[in-house]
């Protein structure tokens, strides 16, 4: 799916930029912490240029939502065309697809199945999870003001991944194991968002802990999954 995520992520901006051209639309860019790359400053404000491998398997991704942030402020200095970009932390809430791969999925869908909590190794390396309602109130706040972007939405809270598996087993079901697993290249070792901006442009900043959100997932993928509540 290498080709297939860049191609979606730089010709489809190009197409909705386009669109947003001919309609007079402003536009939004979901973009992503993955532009800091594995991040040499912590944690990262906007102004950071990031640290990406740009030929590894993940560049993929990370360069393709690069390319498509320089295309949305080129279009809006050629173009005038209003634009605001949001870069998203990891993010978790119900109606989430069960098998996607995302962190938190996994471990809730393990949680449930009674099978092991895969970390992948060492298990130490950092990532900050935002419940859907505070991403979404965010990306709204950001549409109707008047900053451009990019501005960091996510919430700062930081995580290992081993406290993160310990969390779900805990609240989900103690009696699972935590299995370490082989990481996949170029993973980070941290990322948390500086959202000084979001806190002085928007006047946002999440609200839900994460203790809070995961029981809220847990109820929606027990019901989809069909495992009753002991």
């Amino acid at each position: 799916m290498f080709l297939q995520t860049i191609k979606t992520n730089v010709m489809g901006t190009m197409n909705m930029l386009g669109l947003a051209k001919r309609v007079g639309a402003r536009i939004l860019l979901t973009s992503t912490s993955e532009v800091y790359g594995d991040p040499l400053i912590h944690p990262q404000p906007e102004s950071y240029w990031g640290n990406v491998n740009p030929i590894g398997v993940r560049s993929c991704y990370d360069e393709g939502k690069r390319v498509a942030e320089t295309l949305m402020f080129d279009y809006h200095r050629q173009h005038g065309i209003e634009i605001r970009i949001a870069r998203i932390f990891n993010t978790y809430g119900p109606r989430m697809n069960i098998d996607d791969g995302r962190v938190v999925s996994n471990f809730i869908a393990q949680a449930l199945r009674g099978e092991a909590l895969t970390v992948q190794k060492p298990g130490t390396q950092t990532r900050s999870f935002c419940y859907v309602s505070d991403m979404v109130d965010g990306l709204i706040r950001l549409m109707e003001g008047d900053d451009t972007g990019p501005i960091n939405i996510g919430n700062p809270g930081e995580f290992t991944m081993v406290e993160l598996a310990e969390t779900v087993k805990e609240l989900i079901n103690p009696s699972i194991e935590i299995k370490m697993v082989e990481n996949t290249p170029d993973d980070p070792r941290q990322r948390k968002p500086d959202i000084s901006k979001a806190k002085e442009v928007l006047g946002w900043e999440p609200k839900v802990k994460l203790r809070e959100g995961l029981p809220l997932m847990e109820e929606d993928f027990r019901l989809r999954l069909n495992v009753p509540k002991n």
